[in-house]
């Protein structure tokens, strides 16, 4: 397996899956998680002995009514780019966002991780370099000071002022708290310009007061 992914084809055709509500991982965007539960502790000691590559997706349905939920269709490959255990025995892990893929379909396994068949065919152009895109930057900024005022949280605006556009808009796609299905919208998004513009609409939306109640 290369370093470096040239090519969709360059990827494999199945990946070990993490299932996880309310996380998204997009192209050249990083994803820290914090792994305990056995069975993906396991699981990252499968791919740190490979290719490093773990495919993160969103369950479908809540994983508190099923024991084996139904997963979105897009997720997204990421590579293992930092690692470190802690002495109680935690995977604090990084992963880099690869490329997006379609569930086609699940392997039946042995392992108590999941796994599945990728295509990720749909979406080869998550591999090519990023241009420097133009974007509304001015609107997008001021949806997203209203946005976090709303919800008493702060932002390292230094680094929200000088980040590429690209850069920009994940980190804001995969750290905003939305929820699991304006998540999914974000990941399957076909371009960076559709995902600027729903994510503008999902921090103008959330920045809006809500109705009052009177007594």
């Amino acid at each position: 397996m290369p370093r470096h992914y040239h090519s969709f084809t360059d990827l494999p055709k199945s990946l070990p899956l993490f299932p996880l509500t309310g996380a998204v991982l997009l192209p050249r965007g990083q994803l820290p998680l914090n792994i305990f539960e056995p069975r993906y502790l396991e699981m990252f000691d499968y791919a740190l002995q490979g290719d490093r590559l773990i495919g993160m997706i969103q369950p479908a349905e809540h994983e508190d009514k099923v024991v084996q939920p139904r997963l979105s269709q897009v997720g997204c490959a990421g590579k293992i780019v930092s690692f470190r255990e802690t002495e109680d025995n935690r995977y604090l892990v990084t992963l880099a966002g690869i490329c997006r893929f379609r569930l086609t379909g699940e392997m039946q396994t042995t392992t108590p991780w999941r796994a599945g068949y990728c295509d990720f065919a749909p979406f080869g152009g998550d591999l090519a370099q990023p241009g420097d895109e133009a974007f509304p930057r001015e609107r997008l900024l001021a949806a997203l000071k209203t946005y976090l005022n709303s919800r008493d949280l702060q932002a390292d605006w230094k680094s929200v002022m000088t980040a590429p556009g690209e850069a920009l808009v994940n980190a804001l796609a995969m750290m905003c708290p939305f929820g699991p299905a304006e998540k999914q919208a974000l990941l399957e998004a076909q371009n960076f310009q559709d995902r600027a513009s729903t994510l503008m609409a999902l921090l103008e939306m959330g920045g809006e007061p809500g109705p009052t109640t009177l007594n």
